[in-house]
Formats: structure tokens, sequence, C-alpha cells
């Protein structure tokens, strides 16, 4: 089964927490803190793997959560982090933030890999919090929770070549022709439903990798004939092979045939029809073509088209056509399909200013933002010491002040998240 597009929810693990440990030696009555520091949570990170060709795998897996960061001990044990979770995935998928739909990774080549989801750091353990002052601190910092978010995945074929036309113009045929491809042929539309690869050697040091694109026919990019969800897999191509009927025996002009190919790929993404196309002109073979070769080739070639007669069922031209598709790909570009401007939006991490937001609901002031959220899932609110570093972090920020900016009064209520405070002046 050929999967191709996926939604998955990935979790990273959540940090260790910090411990509150003291010293307890002999001849040391009071010994000072010295708890250690929680482990950091493993993170999610996607690897492009060439032993995988579909996404399969996340069909009935939807779910995936990193180990999480061991709990910091005395003596100033900082503890074990968590691992990290490995998620392979064929070369050529894309990672998409399912929020935004912004690409965020493409991983194209094998063993390129992508940290999609980053584990939380460990809580600091007591000994970090010993003041003049304070000389026994009772408490320590939870872990951070680990980042998770839905995300989507799209795979792209990474093929050199794709080979494009309506259904039983012989594609398929062609593919196993020149490869050793060996995919399902049979005489009815829609044969091939899965796109096929091959790969063809033209010598040791000279090889392609071909794609057999299905589901074009009129209207593919609206979804008829499967093609909106295989026309994708043409942007990463860098040569077009138009495979056309040339003995028609649908019962089409082959000339229709190929302009109608062409509509589709333009009102799917303009940009498709700024690849080269070479033509092959298929089923010379059969008496039927005598009547339309001529002509087709004359009109083709006054467009600018390069066009090979071959009879993919005998192989009659079809090594011309390999030939010269090899020679146009030595002088072609690798296909990006993001630009460095986009990777810049993608990968820029800017930090928020301020760290929060507040608003009135109901009497009550709201606070959220991310930064105030790490804050707040590091504190244990079942300890008065760490409650009360809590407020001075919150007063050091420039919470207190902003509230007080907003009108609050004392007895009024401040919810941060599914925590709730009073204000007491």
């Amino acid at each position: 089964m050929f999967i191709d597009e996926a939604k998955i929810y990935i979790e990273a693990g959540d940090g260790g927490d910090g411990a509150v440990s003291f010293r307890r030696e002999k001849y040391v009555p009071a010994g000072g803190p010295d708890g250690g520091d929680g482990g950091k949570g493993g993170d999610i990170v996607f690897v492009a793997d060439e032993s995988k060709r579909t996404l399969i795998d996340f069909q009935y897996k939807k779910y995936f959560k990193a180990e999480r960061g061991e709990n910091g001990s005395g003596v100033n044990r900082t503890g074990k982090s968590g691992k990290d979770l490995i998620i392979k995935v064929p070369p050529g998928t894309l990672i998409k933030d399912e929020a935004t739909g912004i690409i965020i990774a493409d991983l194209k080549n094998p063993g390129d890999s992508f940290v999609a989801a980053k584990g939380g750091i460990g809580g600091k353990g007591n000994q970090h919090f010993a003041t003049p002052a304070r000389q026994a601190p009772k408490f320590a910092k939870k872990g951070e929770a680990g980042e998770k978010k839905w995300i989507l995945i799209e795979l792209k074929l990474l093929a050199d070549v794709g080979l494009i036309g309506y259904p039983n113009v012989g594609k398929s045929t062609l593919l196993s022709r020149v490869s050793s491809a060996k995919p399902k042929i049979a005489d009815y539309p829609f044969t091939t439903v899965t796109p096929n690869l091959g790969v063809v050697n033209l010598d040791p040091e000279n090889s392609f990798v071909i794609a057999d694109i299905p589901g074009l026919i009129e209207g593919a990019h609206t979804g008829a004939g499967l093609g909106d969800e295989f026309l994708k897999h043409i942007e990463r191509t860098k040569i077009l092979i138009h495979v056309i009927d040339i003995a028609a025996l649908e019962g089409r002009n082959p000339v229709d045939d190929f302009n109608a190919i062409n509509k589709e790929l333009a009102d799917y993404d303009a940009k498709l029809m700024e690849k080269p196309q070479i033509i092959a002109a298929n089923k010379i073979d059969l008496p039927e073509s005598e009547k339309h070769l001529e002509s087709f080739i004359n009109f083709m070639e006054s467009k600018g088209y390069k066009v090979f007669p071959i009879s993919a069922a005998t192989g009659k031209g079809v090594s011309e056509l390999i030939q010269y598709t090899g020679e146009m790909l030595k002088n072609l570009p690798e296909v990006k399909l993001i630009d460095e401007t986009e990777k810049e939006t993608v990968y820029k991490i800017k930090e928020e200013k301020p760290p929060y937001t507040i608003k009135i609901e109901n009497g009550i002031y709201f606070v959220e933002g991310e930064a105030i959220k790490r804050i707040l899932n590091s504190i244990n609110f079942n300890n008065y010491e760490s409650v009360n570093y809590f407020q001075r972090v919150m007063k050091k920020i420039g919470l207190e002040n902003d509230l007080k900016k907003m009108g609050i009064k004392e007895g009024d209520t401040v919810k941060i998240y599914d925590v709730e405070f009073e204000y007491i002046e």
C-alpha cells in the first residue's frame, strides 16, 4: 500500500525534576543542600532512511512520545537524560506544522535529520537556591514539559524523471522496459493506482530515477482520477517525459491529449510548466499510428519540443529516448522546494517580548505566553518555598507592575493557565 500523507501527534519527553536533598555525613550535623538536577527529556527526531518507501508506518500509529528525563537525586547527582525518539521516514519527506501549514523541514537526502520537538530541560536541584539568607532551601524546580504538537508529514517522491500522460498510454510498460521496476500492467484505465519508481542505468557512472505518475486525466487537479494525490510528486522531478498514445486507440486526438495533460499541470501549479518536457510518441508498432505520427511530430517540433517515436512494447526507439534524457539531466540543477527566505521564516525563533499577554474577562485576569508557561510548569505548588520563588520570578519579569497598570485590586483573581491566584497587595 502506498501512503504519502499522514497526520501525527508528537510529544518530546519532559525534563526530570530537581531533587531536594541535604548532605548527611558523619561529623557534619548540618550539611548543606546537595540536590541534583533533573535530566533532559528526549527529543523527537525525524531521519530520512533509504529503506523506507512510503508513510504506511503512520497509518495505524498516530502518537509518538519520547522518554522522560530522570529526576535528580542527592549527592549532586544529575538525573539521566531521556532517550531521543528516532522516527524514520523516506527521503523526500516534508514535515509541516499542522496549525499553520508551514514547512518546517525538508528531508530530501538519506541521512537528513530534523528535531521536530525538543525535550524539556531538567529542573534545578535545591543546591542552586542556597543563599546566605537561605542556607537550607527545601524546594527544587520541576522539569520543563517537552514540546508537543500535531504535525503533517508529506512524501514527495525523489525522482529525476517523471512519466506523465493519460492512463493506458504505456507509461508503466515504458518504466518496466527501461528499469527493473515491475509495475502491474493491464489494458484498462487507472491501471496504476500508486506511483512506481525505477532506476535507469546508462553506464556504471550514469544512472537516474524515473517515476510513473498515475492518475492524470482531465480534472486531475481537482481530484478526478486520484490526480490531486499524485500531481505533487511531479514537483521534485527535473524532466518530464510526456507519453502520448500516437495510435489513438482510445479515440482521442494525440495533440488534444498533450494539451489536456499540460492544462492539468498548469492548473495545479504553473511552475510545473517550466520543467523541460520530452515527448514519447508511443505505440508506433501499431498500424493506426501512421495516421497521426508525421503531423504530430511536425506540430510538436514547431512548438520547440523534442519528439521520440517509440514502442514501449517492442523497445523500438526507447534507447534513443533514454540516452537523450540522461544527457539533459547532466546540465539541470537540483530541484528546491524551499527557498532561502522561506527557510529563514521557518527556522528563526524569536524570543517573546513581553513573555506573556494579559486579558480581562468577567473580572478575571488571564495571563498566557509560552515563556511564562515554562516557568509555571517548573514550580511545585505544594511547596511553600517553591511558591515564594515563583512569586519573586513573576515580580522580576514585570507581571506585577503590568497587572497594576491594568487596574488590578486586592482580592481579584489571576489565572495563569490551570493555576488561579488571589491578588494580594
